[in-house]
């Protein structure tokens, strides 16, 4: 024998290789028809959406058709983390878990935002401060202040109004200028000037002297607290007068 010569191959052996090479053409076209089978909507649809969590203000059929807008392929091409994202931005939701259940169910549990406040007349507050789009809500107490004093003014209204409980003065409006001064409404209309410094000092000195103002004839329009002792009333009607109590 020649050194160097080379080998034929047998004919088994290109027999072997050509099956093979069918047998991996054929996985390949089998996947990738698996491939679109899975990822037609037709074959794998979506088909229940469950919505979990009580709601009282979030409408689950608008929520529904706003998943299936967003997301139109199969059961296996719906993107999970792309519907948490929609529906956390939506109003009235607080938080959202999305998980998908075999074979064909979107499981989506929903917290639902709690409003505390209005703030500024185009928002709502929750109980952390933060704002949400959410409409008009009645019997809601209004809170106003400059951008970023939300959690402030909350924090304000809350110390506020648990010395007022006491004294069944629920608060209406509250205000919180740029200079952080307070002031408020009652449900009663009357207008408490609390300043900025020891305001809640002060609302525990007019609750202390408001039964002895509501004692007088005249109701009481506004109370001036921004004294280090005593206060100032303005009495409503036609004739007003402020004085030092």
């Amino acid at each position: 024998m020649t050194t160097g010569s080379r080998v034929p191959p047998s004919t088994h052996t290109i027999a072997g290789m050509a099956f093979l090479l069918v047998v991996i053409a054929g996985l390949v076209a089998s996947g990738f028809s698996v491939y679109r089978w899975l990822h037609d909507a037709q074959q794998l649809p979506v088909q229940q959406i469950a919505f979990l969590g009580e709601q009282q203000h979030i409408d689950t059929a608008r929520l529904e058709a706003l998943v299936r807008q967003s997301q139109q392929g199969s059961f296996f091409a719906l993107d999970v983390n792309e519907v948490y994202r929609l529906l956390e931005a939506q109003p009235w939701v607080y938080r959202a878990s999305v998980r998908k259940q075999w074979p064909n169910k979107l499981t989506v549990f929903i917290v639902e935002q709690q409003a505390v406040a209005q703030w500024n007349d185009d928002l709502l507050l929750n109980p952390y401060g933060e704002t949400f789009s959410g409409g008009h809500v009645e019997r809601l107490p209004r809170l106003y202040g400059p951008s970023g004093s939300e959690k402030t003014a909350l924090q304000g209204y809350n110390a506020m109004q648990t010395i007022l409980t006491g004294a069944a003065l629920p608060i209406h409006e509250l205000f919180l200028s740029e200079r952080f001064a307070w002031q408020i409404t009652l449900q009663n209309q009357v207008r408490l000037n609390l300043g900025r410094q020891e305001f809640i000092d002060r609302l525990q000195r007019f609750v202390d002297v408001y039964p002895l103002l509501k004692q007088d004839e005249r109701a009481v329009d506004y109370v001036d607290l921004r004294y280090d002792t005593g206060l100032a009333v303005g009495w409503s009607g036609n004739e007003k007068r402020s004085e030092n109590v």
